[in-house]
């Protein structure tokens, strides 16, 4: 391990209960920050750790930004602004698990798919956050349809460019640790094209997943499509399409793998 136990729980927890105490978790959303924490900073380092915290803190602040305005469309979401145990592992497991392989086996294809998929994450969660306060009329991305805010699989121009935003944001934390690391910025900036390639491109099989594998039901009391089986007005929804067992944790771990996988391209080719 790079950095002693200790000091990786330490910091680990320390984050955790200020996330915790912001409501920016929920109990089991708590020990598993902790945990994910604790692992990506044994086994990857302070860089890799670097870009857990970004996406954390990014995406926390913007679930709070005008808040109120988003109130609308929260009902159609399966969760809250709390991360629990599941939404916790589907953002950092993998990364985790990433952190662990790159102590094994030595690659920089490890770290390439580590950017991957922090930046399809956080690229996820901009264009979610951002994208839901457009003026735009969100359109579906597998025909174009015109869909209410909040669609899962609706898309707009803002929420596109949120998730550039936010794929870049991961490429230049991921540069600037390098740099602190290493005192040189000499081949080191393949991270930003691995980052950009694995978020953007990630956040848009989410999307896609949302808009044709996702489980979604329908209320037929509020009108209105949910993630949720039993809609927040606490009636029974009945399902319209998607898979029972692909719920948005699942489409995250699902568009996280994928964009892991061009971050390692990523690596592969400019690295």
């Amino acid at each position: 391990m790079q950095v002693n136990i200790l000091l990786a729980i330490a910091t680990s927890l320390i984050i955790a209960l200020i996330a915790y105490k912001k409501r920016s978790l929920s109990k089991s959303g708590f020990w598993g920050a902790i945990l994910v924490g604790t692992v990506i900073i044994s086994f990857g380092g302070w860089v890799w750790f670097s870009l857990l915290a970004i996406f954390f803190i990014s995406s926390s602040l913007l679930s709070r930004y005008r808040k109120d305005e988003k109130k609308e469309t929260a009902n159609k979401f399966a969760k809250g602004g709390s991360r629990d145990l599941a939404q916790t592992l589907a953002n950092g497991g993998l990364g985790a698990l990433l952190a662990i392989f790159s102590a094994l086996v030595s690659s920089p294809l490890w770290f390439g798919a580590y950017l991957g998929t922090m930046a399809t994450v956080n690229a996820d969660t901009w264009a979610t956050e951002l994208g839901i306060l457009s003026r735009k009329i969100p359109r579906l991305i597998t025909n174009g349809d015109r869909v209410p805010p909040g669609t899962s699989g609706g898309i707009t121009r803002a929420g596109f460019l949120a998730s550039v935003s936010a794929s870049l944001l991961i490429g230049f934390t991921a540069l600037a640790g390098l740099f602190i690391q290493t005192a040189s910025f000499r081949n080191h900036f393949w991270v930003i094209g691995a980052a950009l390639l694995g978020g953007t491109l990630g956040a848009l099989l989410d999307s896609f997943l949302g808009a044709t594998r996702q489980a979604m039901f329908y209320c037929e009391i509020c009108g209105e499509e949910t993630e949720l089986p039993v809609h927040s007005c606490g009636n029974n929804a009945f399902k319209i399409r998607g898979f029972n067992w692909l719920n948005n944790d699942g489409v995250n771990l699902a568009s996280s793998f994928f964009g892991a996988t061009l971050g390692a391209l990523g690596a592969f080719i400019w690295g």
